[in-house]
């Protein structure tokens, strides 16, 4: 199955799964409810995420005559992109990302432990992958995956204090405290398990973008295992919200399983360049 189409699925999935929760906790008005906080919190993540990701990670824009915009400017125009507003992040960790609401709004970031760690080749795959997450709009496909699963956890918070002191749905049919308790327990992990899912089918998709701005795989092949090693020996001091942006997860994986990961692992994903 092409990603593109199983992320359009994974969405429809989580959507659905926003207004059974929204349903199951108020019925009707619920559904409305659940509806219209999504959209705001969409719109928010829409608007404001890029200012807000950038300023959370310290990241300075650099311009014209530094390194890291003239290789960005030389990809994009290959890539048939508008240039990035380009920006380093004053950390030693590995890594780097991309946001922005467009390609015509979108900045791409790396880290100076990425641009020490790296040589040129392997940069370009890098910056090439984050130029093809702009490309495909990536940033609001994770965003509004991201702001969906939000608000089915918060939707599942609140079942949990209608299961314990009464209500949900309306009140001519009072409550159904074992649907709440299911709720509150399954939908968020069914939340979290697809929300990983539609992230790690976009890398997979940035990283074959990226071989063909390149036109080769290589460098991006050579950066990925170098960036894994780094990451894990300095982890980025990174917040679990925008862990998805990142090329490669800032942080160790720690208990958590694959499926609910937001990054294949590299093996998986070098092996997939190497085919194509």
């Amino acid at each position: 199955m092409g990603n593109t189409v199983k992320t359009v699925i994974l969405l429809g999935l989580l959507s659905g799964l926003l207004l059974v929760a929204g349903e199951l906790l108020g019925g009707r008005g619920g559904l409305v409810i659940a509806f219209g906080i999504a959209v705001a919190m969409n719109f928010g993540s829409y608007w404001f995420s890029d200012k807000i990701v950038l300023r959370m990670y310290r990241a300075q824009q650099v311009g014209e005559g530094h390194a890291l915009f003239e290789m960005t400017a030389r990809l994009a125009r290959r890539a048939g992109l508008p240039i990035p507003k380009v920006y380093v992040i004053p950390d030693e960790s590995p890594n780097a990302f991309a946001t922005g609401r467009s390609p015509r709004h979108a900045a791409v970031a790396a880290t100076q432990g990425l641009m020490r760690l790296l040589e040129d080749h392997e940069l370009e795959g890098v910056i090439a992958h984050e130029l093809a997450h702009v490309k495909h709009r990536d940033i609001l496909i994770s965003s509004v995956a991201a702001t969906a699963a939000a608000t089915i956890m918060m939707l599942a918070n609140m079942a949990r204090w209608a299961a314990i002191f009464g209500g949900g749905r309306d009140d001519r049919e009072g409550a159904n405290p074992l649907a709440l308790i299911g709720m509150a327990i399954i939908t968020p992990l069914a939340a979290m398990l697809i929300q990983s899912a539609i992230s790690r089918s976009r890398e997979f998709a940035a990283d074959r973008g990226a071989a063909e701005i390149i036109g080769n795989p290589y460098g991006l092949v050579d950066a990925l295992r170098k960036i894994d090693t780094g990451a894990k020996r300095m982890p980025l001091d990174a917040n679990p919200a925008t862990a998805h942006m990142f090329i490669i997860k800032p942080f160790s994986r720690g208990a958590l399983t694959s499926l609910f990961s937001t990054h294949p692992l590299t093996e998986q994903r070098v092996a997939r360049l190497l085919q194509n």
